[in-house]
Formats: C-alpha cells, sequence, structure tokens
C-alpha cells in the first residue's frame, strides 16, 4: 500500500479558495479521497494561532478527521502589518518524511516550495502532488509537482 504525507498550508488554501470562489476547503472530502487511494501516514496542518474560539472549533475538527495541527502565534507588527508564516517549518517537515513515503500532497498555492518539491522528487523519487486553486498557485510550483490538483467545486463545502 502506497504510504502518503499531505502537509496543508492552511491560511493559504483558506484564502485563496475564500478569494477564488467565496467558499470553504472540505477537508473531510479531500481525507477521504486521499485515504482511498493509500495509507495517510503523516497528516500536517500549519495554522496561526489568533484565540479565535472559530478557528479553535475548525482546528479541532481537523483533529477530529485526522491532521496533526501545528500552530503558531499570530504576530500583530507595531506597523499594523502581520506575521504568520509556515513556509520553513513546513520545508523541515517535508524534508524529514520524504524520504520515508510514497507520495508527498502539498495543498498550497506558494511558489517559495517549488524548489523543495524538485529536491525531494530527484532525491528520494517522491512522488509530489499539489492541491491548489488554479489562477492562484503560482505556476513554479505546478510545473515542479508530478501532479497538480485543480481545487474546484468538487473539492469545497
Amino acid at each position: 500500500m502506497k504510504k502518503i504525507a499531505i502537509f496543508v498550508d492552511v491560511q493559504n488554501i483558506y484564502y485563496t479558495c475564500r478569494e477564488a470562489y467565496g467558499r470553504q476547503f472540505n477537508y473531510r472530502h479531500f481525507w477521504q479521497l486521499i485515504s482511498a487511494q493509500g495509507q495517510i501516514d503523516i497528516a500536517y496542518a500549519y495554522a496561526i494561532d489568533s484565540g479565535n474560539d472559530g478557528q479553535i472549533k475548525f482546528q479541532e475538527a481537523l483533529k477530529h478527521i485526522g491532521f496533526e495541527v501545528k500552530l503558531k502565534p499570530f504576530i500583530q507588527r507595531s506597523d499594523g502589518s502581520a506575521k504568520g508564516d509556515w513556509d520553513v517549518g513546513i520545508t523541515i517537515d517535508i524534508m524529514e518524511a520524504a524520504s520515508q513515503v510514497d507520495q508527498v500532497i502539498l495543498l498550497s498555492g506558494d511558489g517559495d516550495f517549488d524548489r523543495l518539491l524538485t529536491h525531494i522528487h530527484n532525491k528520494y523519487a517522491t512522488d509530489t502532488q499539489v492541491y491548489g486553486v488554479p489562477s492562484l498557485t503560482a505556476h513554479s510550483l505546478i510545473n515542479a509537482s508530478q501532479q497538480f490538483h485543480p481545487i474546484t467545486a468538487a473539492l469545497l463545502l
């Protein structure tokens, strides 16, 4: 049975689905779809912890589905800008998992991950797949993955 690792850039998926469709991603349906393809050995969802009741309920729902939720504090800078970036954490976790699984699935549209996917595919022969909103996913990320799955209405609530 194929060993699968899933990595979800929660903020990216939330904002791109909201911008493109005005709807939310259906994590339960996604989990069912992937679990039918193999054994999910690793499933991390990376989110920002703002302490909001709605976010806490959402994070609990992700845990109930089967994801390990990794949280970083929301940082509001004095100039009004905000910080809450998981790119390095996602990269480290993917690098550590790539030699242990057959397939890495990344849910993100962030082109910063393109070299990472190319690297793990070349070094470990790990199959890489990306799920993202087509109009808001970097072309470099699409091209770096072995398979791109567009997030469309079938994967939305």
